[in-house]
């Protein structure tokens, strides 16, 4: 809890998240209900809840991976409106520039080595140069653990370290908030705390981050507040060991009870 104390206490400063009014519609089905969060550069937000709640929805919303209905997102200096019409390209190219984003089934290409993954994106999306992109995958390669894994192909990994590459790719661009949607959900408890480990270390070093997770642990040592979902809607949002130990709406009460006592 003293790492959470310690970041919290640093001053706001510009280049963090503020989303207002955010919904989301698949038709008549509202799955999303006026959603607000606003985060500090270097904050760690997890958000927890039953399943179905909204909170996947909600983590892809912030990208544009889908599409709101109404509200504003803005991750460091880059503002879309939802209620207005669609962002033009330059808009949600600027707002996926500055979001990494770590998905449950790592999402690597299978045909490309561990080098080759991290590489790619580099290149297409920033335009380095092949030597620059490989010494920045170097560096992460080393920073998550997985220098000699680098020739190798993702059928050749394990789940864990399949996930730490998916990292080190979202890294690579140099991301403002890294998008965490329950990135260990299909691990082993051994492999994931290999995922988690990484994570821990993002959040030491200043990384503001949104996890989406039922990793509870995390939640309550690592993360510095929790946000807890249901139905579509946030139900309370405070500081990770309040919510996780007091926490005032009954239905958080009951989740809660249902995740620790097993």
């Amino acid at each position: 809890m003293e790492i959470a104390t310690e970041r919290a206490a640093s001053p706001p400063t510009v280049g963090g998240v503020k989303v207002l009014g955010l919904h989301k519609s698949y038709g008549k089905h509202a799955v999303l209900h006026d959603v607000n969060l606003d985060m500090a550069e270097g904050e760690v937000v997890s958000i927890i809840g039953p399943s179905g709640a909204g909170k996947s929805t909600f983590l892809r919303c912030l990208n544009y991976l889908e599409v709101p209905t109404a509200g504003t997102i803005t991750i460091g200096d880059t503002t879309v409106d939802a209620g207005a019409r669609r962002p033009d390209r330059a808009s949600l190219d600027r707002l996926r520039r500055v979001t990494g984003m770590v998905f449950q089934n790592f999402n690597l290409f299978p045909h490309l080595t561990v080098l080759e993954n991290i590489t790619l994106p580099q290149m297409k999306v920033l335009g380095r140069s092949r030597e620059e992109a490989n010494a920045v995958a170097d560096s992460l390669l080393n920073r998550v653990g997985l220098a000699a894994k680098s020739d190798q192909h993702p059928s050749r990994l394990s789940g864990g370290q399949q996930q730490r590459i998916a990292i080190a790719r979202a890294l690579a661009l140099s991301p403002k908030v890294m998008l965490f949607d329950e990135p260990t959900s299909a691990l082993d408890p051994e492999l994931g705390l290999e995922v988690l480990a990484v994570m821990r270390d993002l959040a030491d070093e200043g990384m503001t981050m949104i996890v989406v997770t039922h990793e509870m642990h995390f939640a309550r040592d690592v993360s510095d507040r929790v946000m807890v979902m249901a139905d579509g809607r946030v139900l309370e949002l405070g500081p990770s060991e309040q919510v996780m130990t007091a926490p005032t709406h009954e239905r958080t009460k009951k989740f809660l009870r249902a995740v620790l006592d097993r």
